[in-house]
């Protein structure tokens, strides 16, 4: 198991610990009234955004989560200890929902976010905490509160800035190993890439991470191959990379096919921006690349980048225009803040 997406976990926080009933029984003290303490809160349950994690593969082999109870309280006044914390780290990216998988509890987006999950039962009031007046030897005591539970999903979406669709063998590792440091499978047969990778490019004197997912294929949206439930990992991407293969018997229809599946995945993914190249372009004589541009042209209304990553062709221009387009696409999505007025 390299990579995890997905994870059911039970979490349940600590109970409050139980007030105590006592009274003081010191020699020549007479009538010493009562002293018993309260008890312990029970421990809660964190969720932290931690660095240095890409996976869930943590909650694979454990699942239960519990923090501990709060102690009891004792005479003399002596309030119990609070419940030890049980924190769950997990990388950014990861939602939390609960039982039903749609309720959303919360977006892990941030390294050092903590969001409390269930939390600990309150101590019970010892007698001592009911002396009043009228009641000057009261001989009970509240229970602690019970903790609460909850059994949650945990399904990490990888926080990327562009990403990478296109068919199976369309070019999208080749591409992610040429202009990043990460080292995908590589092989010249369909599905090599069975988990998304992410690397981080560098063009110019700028920065951003590049997201590679499995490639789809007709009917992924009804499960056939490797499904499309991987298409939520460039959900957050600002700009989509659509690499059509070259070598493909008509390049339109194969863009035509992914984009019927993006569409069909919904989530907002086929309106995301969307730079097109045709991949694989140093295999293709000069009369098939024109025919495949002209195919690719009619569909998207626009000329394809021409990229090959074996031989770096075009590749510099593709990562500058999505560059481009994720400027674009921050400046229309971010909001001016009105001036501030005294």
């Amino acid at each position: 198991m390299k990579f995890l997406d997905e994870a059911k976990v039970y979490v349940r926080s600590g109970d409050g610990g139980a007030g105590c009933v006592s009274f003081r029984r010191e020699k020549f003290i007479e009538f010493g009234g009562p002293d018993g303490g309260d008890g312990g809160r029970g421990g809660d349950v964190w969720i932290e955004c931690v660095e240095g994690l890409n996976t869930l593969i943590d909650y694979r082999y454990q699942q239960h989560f519990k923090a501990r109870k709060g102690e009891h309280g004792s005479g003399r006044n002596r309030a119990g200890g609070k419940g030890e914390d049980v924190i769950l780290k997990v990388p950014a990216g990861t939602e939390i929902l609960s039982e039903d998988r749609e309720t959303l509890i919360a977006d892990m987006t941030t390294v050092g976010q903590r969001f409390r999950l269930a939390k600990g039962g309150n101590g019970g009031f010892g007698n001592a905490y009911f002396t009043t007046s009228t009641n000057r030897a009261p001989k009970h005591a509240n229970p602690g509160l019970e903790g609460q539970e909850h059994w949650l999903w945990l399904r990490l979406k990888l926080i990327a800035d562009a990403g990478l669709v296109g068919l199976p063998n369309a070019g999208k590792s080749t591409f992610l190993a040429t202009v990043t440091a990460a080292k995908p499978k590589i092989a010249d047969y369909p599905f090599t890439t069975l988990h998304p990778g992410l690397g981080v490019v560098r063009v110019d004197t700028r920065e951003f991470v590049l997201a590679d997912i499995p490639g789809l294929i007709e009917g992924a949206h009804e499960g056939v191959g490797l499904g499309d439930k991987f298409l939520a990992h460039v959900e957050r991407c600002r700009v989509l990379l659509h690499l059509v293969e070259g070598t493909s018997e008509d390049a339109g229809a194969a863009y035509r096919l992914v984009r019927t599946e993006l569409e069909a995945y919904g989530h907002g993914l086929e309106d995301k921006p969307e730079v097109v190249a045709l991949s694989k372009a140093d295999t293709l004589d000069p009369e098939t690349l024109e025919l495949q541009v002209a195919r690719i042209e009619e569909e998207t209304g626009q000329k394809p980048l021409i990229l090959s990553s074996a031989t770096r062709q075009g590749v510099t221009e593709a990562l500058r225009t999505l560059m481009a387009r994720m400027d674009a696409a921050a400046a229309e999505t971010s909001v001016e803040r009105p001036a501030w007025q005294p």
